[in-house]
């Protein structure tokens, strides 16, 4: 019986898929209405839409009872975990490991030099034409506090390195040894971030994470630090930053916030020393060869009945 494969990039524009399934493209456009490529009981492979608001990749979910694998193109699964309860057991849940790691470690170093060395202020400045010159921390002997090493975290420590850091202290939700050095754990948080002068986010959003970065957290911080957000929102108590940067107490860099997409006249738009970016991590060129290197070797494995990379869970166990 021949297995259908849902992919939210033309088929045809991806060298070297497997034989075997038939590929049918669907990347949720007109507004999550688009009319599916065949019959969702028929997808045996699904790669959900790719930037896509939550509820278009959602949708047909609840429909695909033979699915055997959901493929996400994102690093984050936890906007799929709504519908997990309606797939059969058995259904592994992969994540794009590998497709984003270059591109978020990038712009986590652009948003950390720019909010160190003032960019937003000299923009704005030129804007009005004005020169205005002045004193800014350079990133250089600074230690930097990573919350979240896995491979993205990872990644941005390899593009701090060249910066001549003080130290780079890294946290994961448990500790371990790596080869550049210790990884704390979480519970070791209170005793780093008081030592810490650019704090960066990079962790998955969970029940541990959600809301980790509250008022007790934003306390420890030092005065003048920088926190760096690029994993998700919700992992930043948004009420709380605000108390904080309004203050002056502190500074921010955000490419994700909660709300998202952040509003027309929300604090945060205005709230000093706040650079925010628009959640463009991921989106860059070097997404998409990636993301097709990525689906191919695992419809490879799929098709040849080899173990998937990158499963985060499998449903029913």
């Amino acid at each position: 019986m021949t297995q259908d494969v849902w992919l939210p990039i033309a088929p045809e524009e991806i060298e070297g898929l497997p034989q075997g399934p038939r590929y049918l493209f669907w990347d949720g456009g007109d507004d999550g209405e688009q009319e599916f490529p065949g019959d969702p009981a028929d997808c045996a492979f699904y790669v959900v839409p790719y930037m896509r608001p939550s509820a278009v990749g959602l949708r047909p979910m609840a429909r695909m009872g033979t699915v055997r694998v959901v493929q996400t193109l994102s690093a984050g699964v936890d906007h799929l975990n709504p519908g997990l309860r309606h797939l059969p057991p058995g259904v592994r849940l992969c994540n794009a490991r590998g497709v984003h790691e270059a591109s978020t470690a990038e712009l986590t170093l652009a948003l950390v030099l720019a909010s160190l060395r003032g960019i937003p202020d000299f923009v704005r400045a030129q804007d009005r034409g004005e020169w205005r010159g002045g004193f800014h921390p350079a990133l250089a002997d600074r230690t930097a506090l990573i919350i979240g090493y896995g491979a993205i975290g990872a990644a941005i420590e390899d593009r701090l390195a060249p910066f001549e850091l003080a130290r780079v202290a890294r946290v994961a939700r448990s500790g371990r040894t790596t080869a550049r050095g210790p990884v704390h754990a979480l519970t070791e948080l209170p005793a780093l971030l008081p030592k810490a002068d650019v704090v960066i986010l990079s962790t998955p959003l969970t029940e541990a994470t959600r809301g980790l970065v509250n008022a007790d957290f934003l306390s420890l911080m030092k005065d003048g630090a920088l926190l760096v957000n690029v994993s998700r929102g919700p992992v930043v108590d948004t009420n709380a930053l605000l108390t904080e940067v309004e203050k002056g107490r502190i500074t921010a860099a955000l490419d994700v916030t909660d709300p998202e997409p952040l509003p027309s006249g929300h604090p945060l738009w205005t709230a000093p020393g706040v650079l925010i970016s628009p959640h463009v991590g991921g989106p860059t060129s070097a997404f998409l060869p990636r993301a097709k290197r990525l689906l191919v070797d695992q419809l490879h494995r799929f098709v040849n009945h080899e173990p998937l990379r990158n499963v985060i869970l499998t449903t029913g166990t």
